[in-house]
């Protein structure tokens, strides 16, 4: 993902979930994908997905069983 997709996936995300402490941050030797956090909470991972000409991103985000304790 380029400097512009990040920041405006930054401002989504912020935006959407009303936190200014999440981030979107660029993945090393990865560019189909970013990192999102919460301060420095690894949250989940967000893959740009495009096929046919159209452009979406979808976000995974795997929670453990003992998270939920």
């Amino acid at each position: 993902m380029n400097h512009d997709e990040l920041q405006k996936l930054d401002a989504f995300f912020k935006r959407t979930f009303q936190n200014a402490a999440l981030q979107v941050k660029a993945r090393p030797q990865k560019s189909d994908s970013a990192e999102l956090y919460v301060g420095e909470e690894f949250l989940g991972i967000v893959f740009r997905d495009e096929d046919e000409g159209e452009l979406s991103y979808n976000f995974s985000m795997a929670i453990l069983d003992i998270d939920l304790e």
